[in-house]
């Protein structure tokens, strides 16, 4: 028997099913987490053999402790895994330190967890990428933005998502910039015009694809996050050939072995003078774990299969013993936000989508920054009604009409607000 020590098998809260798909496949999951034991699902509990409690799951020495006790009374650990972008150092200096050599190592962490790294894996597979500068000073992003123009983009070199990232478009938002430069690492890019696409993989120990697919976003999930527009993707019923191929050459040139990974591209809406001719796939950035939040569940739905399954069968088989048999169909994402005026309700929402609706939810505030406040997913069987479901979820209503007021009363225009 295996043993799978799973870090944070509490959050995000789909992450339970990880632990209860290969406890289904006979593993012995041994769970350490910050979340109290009771607040733990009776789903989730019936999975862990034992769960390790720690105050503080950012105190290294908390965490080596841990691994250390289940060590001891479980035998050696096959396998420390936790899915998550946060913790990937972490589980990989644990995995060192513990001879545990089933996944990343410190060594293989720069390639994966720094955007200007990820470039070269991008190269090597073939696949062109924004040009990039790491901000140092003023003077020589100015140089840098000469070659490529305005708008730019700068974002943490080493960071997770849409989080911290801005489109700067002129001198004074750049002066802005500099005036409120963060201490981390930030990297600067040229704006690449493009919907982001994604290639989605369990790959095994040698390499090889067991699964595959991916998702779009017709909109940028920087805007929608910095500027509150609705946010929306969905899961595609065929993964693109081009994509497909793409995907897998950068399976080769990262060197991905027996992980679920997250591969982000963007597909050029229209020419562009140094990365290609519309439709042209450009790397974007890699991430060594399942695509976030309930991407996961919408790949089941959209597949009518068991992703989670399919990574415990990755682990314990090295090839998948489940299988799905229908055919594949779109599923749709919307989130919306509390502050935003819609056409139609959640209840309305609701009422009309009633049968292709798989979840209509309120989520908590620390998951709704990057989200929305409410989420929707729907289970559609062709494009046509994925459409009519988009325009209907994000219809916003019209602004009221206000009587203007006389000129000498008129407030006067505020001030650009800091981007930072």
């Amino acid at each position: 028997m295996k043993n799978f020590i799973f870090i944070s098998p509490t959050f995000p809260g789909n992450y339970e099913n990880f632990c209860i798909a290969l406890k289904a496949n006979g593993v012995n999951v041994l769970g350490i987490g910050d979340a109290p034991y009771d607040s733990l699902s009776s789903r989730l509990r019936s999975a862990l053999t034992e769960y390790y409690r720690v105050d503080n799951m950012e105190d290294y020495d908390d965490m080596f402790r841990a691994v250390a006790f289940l060590s001891f009374r479980h035998g050696k650990i096959d396998w420390l895994e936790s899915n998550n972008e946060y913790w990937l150092m972490q589980d990989a200096q644990l995995r060192e330190d513990f001879h545990i050599t089933t996944g990343l190592m410190p060594r293989d962490m720069a390639l994966i967890k720094y955007k200007s790294k990820m470039k070269e894996g991008y190269k090597k597979a073939g696949i062109p990428c924004a040009r990039h500068h790491l901000i140092s000073d003023i003077a020589s992003a100015r140089a840098f933005i000469r070659q490529t123009g305005y708008p730019v983009i700068v974002k943490p070199d080493s960071g997770v998502g849409a989080s911290d990232t801005w489109k700067i478009s002129d001198e004074q938002e750049l002066k802005r910039f500099f005036c409120n430069i963060p201490s981390v690492p930030y990297i600067m890019e040229e704006f690449v015009p493009g919907e982001i696409c994604s290639y989605d993989a369990i790959v095994n120990s040698k390499g090889s694809v067991l699964f595959e697919t991916g998702n779009i976003s017709p909109i940028s999930i920087m805007d929608c996050v910095n500027d509150h527009e609705a946010i929306h993707f969905y899961i595609v019923d065929h993964l693109a050939e081009d994509l497909k191929k793409y995907g897998r050459a950068c399976l080769k040139a990262f060197r991905v072995r027996s992980r679920f990974v997250h591969l982000e591209f963007f597909r050029l809406t229209e020419d562009h003078k140094y990365l290609g001719k519309k439709g042209q796939v450009v790397g974007l950035e890699v991430n060594m774990r399942p695509s976030g939040g309930p991407t996961p569940d919408m790949i089941n739905f959209a597949y009518s299969t068991n992703c989670y399954q399919h990574y415990a069968d990755m682990i314990v088989y090295d090839r998948l013993r489940h299988k799905s048999r229908s055919t594949p169909c779109f599923c749709a994402f919307v989130g919306r936000w509390r502050t935003v005026s819609y056409a139609h309700s959640h209840l309305d929402i609701i009422q009309t989508f009633r049968n292709q609706l798989k979840t209509a939810e309120e989520l908590p505030e620390v998951l709704a920054h990057g989200m929305g406040n409410f989420i929707y997913l729907a289970k559609l069987e062709n494009k046509e009604d994925m459409e009519k479901f988009f325009r209907y979820t994000l219809e916003v209503e019209p602004p009221k009409k206000e009587k203007s007021k006389p000129k000498d009363t008129e407030e006067p225009a505020c001030a650009s607000k800091n981007i930072i």
